[in-house]
């Protein structure tokens, strides 16, 4: 694999300045009390030069404010509260409620203050305008609100006790109670800026701006795990590109911090006698100004020294290899010794790629032939030697050829990465994001090692002549082609004697199931009166259909066109197995998407396992039999018909339970069908947090990520919790984390669900299903069995496997969970919305 990146760090010094004079009046204050407002209008102490690039009104300066207020030729930095916007005073529209750095001094009777530095910020992702206020509320809430009155942050402490607010020395900004408890901190709410004395917890984390003008949430994060510091780049799939040489584990510790001391950034892992860190960077100190952390919006980690008078000098201390982050180069740059080259100047060639900005190498590039899905035009791969990327995930074994192929049948991949050591085993990420690239020294490995990048460039026309050429027969072609389609349209209507319908393709369609009408299934729902589930694509009611009981299922928010809708329909109507919950029918009527499914009166998995029933627990016989259950109904989709289906959303909640708990697999929406001469398909991530398995990082994955997702089932089953369960101690909230380390120090039967009393009486078996379950668990797809062996070993005719890898935790699958589990409520980024009853 690639070597592990080192975080870049660069030690700033402010460059310039900007000076503005201050204006004050009785809203100066040093803290405040309940019923206080403020409103975002010259009322409030504000800078009023033209000539700023910056609007601050401030509402809470400290007593070193005020001191350097009052002095001359002074200028001490301190905090400040206020509203700041980051653009000219006379167009500033965009205001965040911020906590910043503010240099002041006095020159002649008048007062002055440097470009102020925001540490925190209420509202970043959504800016409020002029004359918008905050509030701390007679109930003790501090309340931002827009110009128009609409709330748009809150520190929701109504029921706390607070009495006042307050700014301390080192920036943080606190509610108080009527003996001084601080009960609500900004501290513990850090936007992407660490000051000193600030923590940063296990689970915070700073979150870069978009962009340098755009100061909302970017793809860019820096957190904290039990093992040390790391940093992240995206949102739905985390990479990481940086962790701290810290010695801690992910398994024993949820107390590690990283912290803002005396000038330099310290990581804690471990308890010890002393209070030395783990890891530390110090800041070489020219003088003894405030310091503070920022991670940047292109990834980049640095530490920031303010001035402690007007007239400072600044100096940049770059301290590792300035390529070792995301955008070191921006988009599709190629950073070698920290010098910046778009990909076809990097081999010789010109002509594919420009420069964004000719006069700042670093913003990267962009192809001149833009890449299209829809083009007539197939894409090629400019193939660059030597070349790796920021993160060295490469966990997907293939050729060299199958890398390339991978990226070129995939619309969303923009590059593929190839990384052999040898000439029997190769490594291949295939990139839908482009970052920067990075120039790798092959001689400094091995004879065999080589690292490839492959990338999509969009085909280009040979000349402008040809160009405007092809516009020209494109115009009389297309008016052409226009022309025939209408006169075919206007016999086929004579013929008819009426225009072609949607419903004549429904018509001609093989395979379909039962078509009912809105009005029919709005009718045997007793207008959808009865709701017994929901799910991320739409809402399941009981209803009756003559003497049939079904459940319907009404999808909501259609992303699909209607023959993408059939096509579904067709596909999953034609599967029929007793594991399976089977779909009776559908409605496609206007907007209206229905599917018909058969009543299942137990529900799904998850009401029985995870919380006590009102009658008893399961017993072990049921338990054992449901898992045998789901194992056939995935051994047909995987092996049994005529494409490979793979479901993509295993978990308790899709498997439903009939009268006598024989269990059903259901919901298909995001299901996926594999060629049979398809070892593995390339598709965006989709599933549930906490049952995706790890090769989703890469986004080239096969129906093995089934196997993964039931030995997850498998484990709940057994052990009667959740695999990611919040309400756990840290210790505890990852439940393959904790099967990992009593499965270490063979302790698995520790693991059994509490409230079971039977099984007790069958821990033969089961041991053996918490091994078939770390079977299905491997980190490795390949050493997974396949749901055809999962039923051999259920059956009692195949061993389990004895020879397994106990290292069932991949870290950045942890933080890929933790991250979407945040944004996104059940699913991500779904493809496809056909669904069964939850």
């Amino acid at each position: 694999m690639y070597p592990p990146k080192i975080l870049t760090l660069l030690f700033f010094l402010p460059l310039t300045y900007s000076s503005s004079r201050l204006t004050m009046n009785k809203s100066f204050a040093l803290n405040a009390e309940l019923g206080t407002i403020w409103r975002n209008n010259p009322s409030l102490l504000h800078n009023i030069s033209p000539d700023d690039n910056f609007s601050l009104r401030i509402i809470l300066p400290k007593e070193a404010f005020m001191t350097s207020v009052n002095s001359y030729y002074n200028s001490i930095p301190s905090f400040a509260c206020g509203f700041f916007c980051a653009g000219a005073v006379s167009t500033c529209d965009d205001y965040i409620f911020s906590v910043l750095f503010v240099s002041v001094y006095s020159f002649h009777a008048e007062v002055y203050f440097h470009s102020p530095e925001v540490v925190w910020s209420a509202n970043r992702d959504h800016p409020v305008k002029e004359n918008a206020s905050v509030q701390l509320t007679e109930l003790g809430d501090l309340v931002l609100y827009d110009a128009d009155g609409t709330q748009v942050w809150s520190t929701n402490t109504t029921e706390m006790s607070v009495v006042a607010m307050n700014l301390t020395r080192t920036g943080n900004l606190v509610l108080l109670n009527h003996v001084n408890t601080e009960i609500w901190r900004s501290f513990d709410h850090p936007t992407d800026t660490l000051v000193t004395g600030q923590v940063l917890q296990v689970g915070q984390k700073l979150m870069a701006s978009t962009s340098m003008e755009n100061r909302a949430s970017g793809i860019f994060y820096l957190t904290v795990l039990p093992d040390g510091m790391y940093a992240f780049a995206g949102t739905d799939t985390p990479l990481a590109y940086y962790q701290s040489p810290t010695g801690g584990t992910v398994m024993t510790n949820k107390s590690a911090y990283v912290a803002l001391k005396d000038g330099s950034l310290e990581v804690f892992t471990c308890f010890r006698d002393t209070e030395a860190p783990d890891y530390q960077i110090q800041l070489p100190r020219d003088n003894d100004g405030p310091v503070f952390v920022r991670l940047e919006f292109d990834g980049h980690l640095r530490l920031y020294q303010m001035p402690n008078n007007s007239w400072a000098s600044s100096d940049v201390f770059d301290i590792t290899d300035p390529c070792d982050y995301p955008l070191a180069c921006g988009g599709y740059g190629i950073c070698s010794n920290g010098q910046c080259s778009c990909p076809d100047a990097a081999i010789g060639q010109s002509g594919l790629f420009e420069l964004i900005d000719q006069r700042e190498l670093n913003r990267g590039c962009s192809p001149i032939v833009s890449l299209s899905c829809d083009s007539a035009q197939k894409p090629r791969l400019l193939s660059l030697p030597n070349i790796t990327r920021f993160s060295g995930v490469y966990n997907w074994t293939t050729s060299e050829e199958q890398c390339k192929l991978s990226c070129l049948n995939a619309c969303s991949c923009k590059a593929s990465f190839f990384q052999q050591y040898d000439t029997s085993t190769g490594f291949c990420f295939v990139a839908s994001d482009m970052f920067s690239m990075i120039s790798v020294n092959a001689q400094s490995y091995s004879s065999n090692f080589s690292s490839l990048a492959f990338v999509k460039v969009g085909a280009r026309h040979k000349s402008v002549l040809s160009k405007g050429k092809t516009a020209i027969v494109t115009v009389v072609a297309s008016s052409l082609i226009a022309s025939v389609i209408g006169a075919v349209l206007v016999v086929l209507r004579r013929k008819r004697g009426g225009p072609l319908e949607y419903e004549d393709i429904i018509n001609q369609l093989p395979g379909l199931p039962t078509r009912f009408s809105f009005l029919k299934l709005k009718s045997a729902t007793g207008d959808f009166s009865t709701k017994i589930g929901s799910g991320g694509s739409g809402s399941v009611f009981e209803g009756q259909i003559g003497d049939m009981h079904v459940a319907v299922k009404r999808l909501d928010g259609m992303s699909q066109g209607e023959m993408e809708f059939l096509a579904e329909v067709q596909t999953i109507g034609t599967i029929n197995h007793v594991h399976l919950v089977r779909l009776i029918g559908f409605c496609a009527e206007k907007s209206h998407r229905l599917l018909v499914y058969e009543y299942m009166p137990n529900g799904s998995l998850d009401r029985w396992i995870f919380e006590k029933h009102q009658e008893a627990p399961l017993d072990w016989k049921t338990r054992l039999r449901i898992i045998a259950d789901v194992a056939k109904g995935l051994a047909y989709l995987h092996s049994d018909c005529r494409q490979t289906i793979a479901h993509l959303d295993i978990k308790p909640q899709n498997i439903l339970l009939d009268e006598q708990f024989t269990a059903k697999v259901s919901d298909f929406g995001l299901a996926k069908l594999i060629d049979r001469e398809q070892s593995s398909v390339m598709t965006r991530l989709r599933g549930t947090p906490g049952y995706l398995a790890p090769e989703w990082l890469t986004s080239v994955i096969n129906e093995k990520v089934d196997v993964y997702s039931f030995g997850i089932v498998i484990t709940e089953i057994i052990c009667g919790r959740r695999n990611l369960d919040y309400s756990q101690p840290e210790e505890r909230l990852h439940l393959v984390s904790v099967l990992q380390d009593k499965a270490k120090n063979d302790q698995l039967l520790d693991l059994i669900d509490p409230r079971s009393t039977d099984m007790q009486y069958h821990l033969d078996e089961v041991s053996r299903m918490m091994n078939l379950a770390m079977w299905c668990l491997q980190v490795d797809s390949r050493r997974r069995p396949s749901m055809t062996e999962a039923v051999k070993i259920l059956d009692g005719t195949m061993d389990v496997e004895t020879e397994l890898d106990l290292d069932l935790v991949n870290l950045e699958l942890m933080v890929a969970n933790r991250a979407v589990r945040g944004n996104i409520a059940a699913t991500l980024q779904i493809d496809s919305i056909l669904s069964g009853p939850r």
